[in-house]
């Protein structure tokens, strides 16, 4: 039988780990919660399986325990933050925080942040926005890792670069949350630690041979993740990284010229209120009447119906807040070397 976990004495002992690791208990809160909504959206890799390896940048003082972020920049509808390698979702609350106030003087309102620490799963914060009838665009990228290779190379030039959006709707909202890569860094190194091949041969040795082995990740030199589109379509997922490189490091104004020297990111958040547009109630409308047109689409004879981007997710998320979280058995190996009291529902 399937162990299933509390989502409330998850949130407790997650909180408990980041406050005693040295972070303020509201920002261990914060993170707390980024981290578990990942898992109950089904995002494994980037939810509770980071805890152990946050606690570990925070005792090694990797990560940032106490501060606030330096303003670089401030034009009102646009500000630049050096974050100093703050907790990332800390950094993304704040950001989120700052754009909500300034939307009221703002159609739309940009701010981006260089030295930030790892952010964690995008699209664990895009309901908070879409809830109060905003969209919401999100990226990221490492300006330390160089695991992609551009289309048409075979050495890794930048990182797998996710964009998540969120979208309000007259119902549930559209969310998305996709790298500019066939791959996630995460999904390979979890799919290496328990002996599983790829689902598809979407890393490239260094000899340009494809591979569906994730040890191949680890060789010297290393596979490189395929762009979004591979060999054949390739160029797709390559002009997408490379606008998210743009819209982090470029418009940051640091990245990968100079990089850290250890876990980072660079982030792009950019808020758009429909009221300050064509009104509020026509968007809505406007949104649902697409949502309701895929629905009415036909399925193809390999599906059983259309799904919009975050259906599943959201779905997911309210069958285990209900029935407890399943969590991927990596995760609760990282969690016991935590101390985690296996608090089985």
């Amino acid at each position: 039988m399937e162990k299933r976990y509390s989502y409330q004495e998850l949130l407790d002992f997650t909180i408990n780990a980041f406050t005693k690791a040295g972070l303020a208990p509201d920002r261990s809160e914060i993170m707390a919660r980024t981290l578990i909504v990942s898992d109950l959206m089904g995002h494994t890799t980037h939810g509770l399986q980071l805890l152990n390896p946050y606690l570990k940048q925070l005792e090694e003082n990797q990560m940032t325990k106490v501060g606030d972020p330096e303003t670089i920049n401030d034009q009102g509808a646009n500000v630049t933050w050096d974050g100093h390698h703050l907790p990332g979702p800390v950094l993304v609350e704040m950001a989120i925080d700052l754009g909500m106030q300034r939307l009221k003087n703002h159609p739309v309102f940009t701010l981006v942040i260089r030295n930030s620490h790892h952010i964690a799963c995008l699209a664990a914060y895009l309901e908070r926005v879409t809830e109060a009838g905003k969209i919401i665009i999100l990226g990221s990228s490492d300006p330390g890792n160089q695991t992609v290779a551009p289309f048409g190379g075979t050495t890794g030039v930048y990182s797998p670069d996710p964009l998540s959006y969120g979208i309000p709707t007259l119902g549930d909202p559209i969310l998305f949350d996709s790298s500019a890569s066939t791959l996630a860094n995460g999904q390979i190194m979890q799919r290496h630690s328990h002996g599983q091949m790829l689902d598809g041969a979407w890393l490239m040795r260094a000899d340009g041979s494809l591979s569906d082995d994730p040890a191949s990740f680890f060789d010297e030199p290393p596979a490189t993740i395929l762009p979004v589109g591979g060999l054949t379509l390739g160029f797709k997922g390559f002009g997408y990284g490379i606008l998210m490189e743009a819209l982090t490091s470029g418009l940051a104004g640091a990245g990968r010229r100079e990089p850290a020297g250890r876990w980072s990111a660079s982030i792009f958040l950019q808020l758009i209120d429909p009221e300050q547009f064509g009104g509020s109630t026509a968007f809505l409308s406007e949104m649902q009447h697409l949502v309701d047109a895929c629905h009415s689409s036909t399925p193809h004879p390999n599906f059983s119906k259309v799904r919009m981007p975050g259906e599943r997710a959201l779905a997911l998320k309210r069958k285990q807040m209900a029935e407890g979280i399943l969590l991927h058995p990596e995760v609760i190996k990282g969690l016991e070397k935590c101390g985690f009291p296996d608090p089985g529902a």
